[in-house]
């Protein structure tokens, strides 16, 4: 029996996807909540814990794109032109924001610091905020003719792509609160389980609108889930029921942990991170439920968008070889650098 390449690419293209938001998604976080730091030594104390694995994190950025031009290189030259300017926006936040980590070290005047920590944080927000506006442009589809792009340059500009860059900001703080809560101590880590909180209620109310919305896009997503604005199909709805349930659990289960008194009987730290990215998941599964099996929604398809198989099998042997790889060395990163960082201190294990 032969391989079916483009669902395994489209799979490994998702895994990549997923660490990359998950990963970079939680410094992201911290980066916008440097925000409400109140002193230069509390900044540098939440951007201690994200110094080690900041940059490693981008890696599963580059797994991702690189192999979305490898082996769908149709899918790449539809959605490259259709979000040219929100990925311009977020290279050079992103850009921007790598050299505002460094300089802000450096920085010996008042004004040249303000303007640094300014950068950093502006820059993990625009970063954010452009990545969530993509997300939204490919949930609302993109208009295709004779396999090109066909749309215009602000097609991806909407109240519905708006409203998931602001949802995609909100769960990143999320994320990065929780990695505050596995990372402090001290007053950061009270004020972090505060804002986990509060960004936990955003989620919350993020999921219903863009839920709400997305019936709107397109009724094949409805009906993909077996409910629409005037009638639900149980036999549809009850097997992919438990998705949603499951990510209701976790949010519960996230805002009694971190609701909870510190102490003797309180969750353990690292929890409400996992509980938070487990959030996450819940929320990638349901999209990719509802864009299956096209790749460039609503007009291309997994299959039709792959390279040829041979390219694809040849390039699934160096996937092969260099996935395990960087996982075993994020894995040794993030174990190397395990613990906390107290005020005024680096790491201790």
């Amino acid at each position: 029996m032969s391989l079916d390449l483009p669902l395994i690419w489209a799979f490994i293209l998702a895994i990549g996807v997923m660490m990359y938001v998950l990963l970079d998604g939680f410094d992201l976080g911290v980066g916008i909540l440097t925000f409400f730091a109140r002193s230069e030594d509390e900044r540098s104390q939440m951007t201690s814990t994200i110094e080690p694995v900041w940059d490693g994190n981008e890696t599963w950025l580059i797994i991702g794109g690189g192999g979305l031009f490898a082996a769908f290189p149709l899918a790449y030259a539809i959605i490259m032109p259709a979000f040219y300017l929100p990925v311009l926006l977020m290279l050079a936040a992103l850009i921007f924001r790598g050299v505002a980590f460094e300089f802000r070290h450096k920085a010996v005047r008042s004004l040249t610091k303000k303007f640094w920590n300014g950068a950093f944080a502006g820059g993990s927000l625009a970063a954010a905020f452009s990545q969530g506006i993509m997300l939204g442009g490919m949930v609302q589809g993109i208009r295709v003719e004779d396999g090109a792009f066909a749309g215009g340059s602000f097609d991806w500009l909407t109240p519905f792509t708006l409203l998931t860059g602001l949802s995609v900001v909100i769960g990143y703080v999320l994320l990065g609160a929780c990695w505050l809560v596995l990372k402090t101590e001290g007053e950061i880590y009270a004020r972090a389980r505060r804002w986990g909180v509060g960004a936990l209620a955003g989620v919350a109310a993020a999921f219903l609108l863009v839920s709400l919305a997305t019936l709107s896009i397109d009724p094949a997503i409805g009906q993909r889930w077996g409910f629409s604005m005037t009638h639900v199909d149980l036999p549809t709805l009850l097997p992919l029921s438990p998705i949603p349930l499951f990510g209701m659990a976790l949010c519960a289960w996230l805002a009694r942990d971190l609701l909870m008194d510190p102490g003797a009987n309180a969750a353990p730290d690292w929890r409400p991170f996992l509980l938070a990215a487990g959030i996450f998941i819940s929320g990638y599964f349901g999209i990719g439920i509802s864009l299956y099996p096209f790749i460039v929604p609503y007009e291309v398809t997994i299959s039709e968008a792959a390279a040829h198989d041979n390219a694809l099998g040849f390039m699934l042997v160096g996937a092969v070889i260099m996935l395990p790889i960087i996982l075993a060395y994020t894995i040794y990163v993030y174990r190397l650098f395990w613990g906390k960082v107290r005020p005024g201190e680096g790491y201790h294990a």
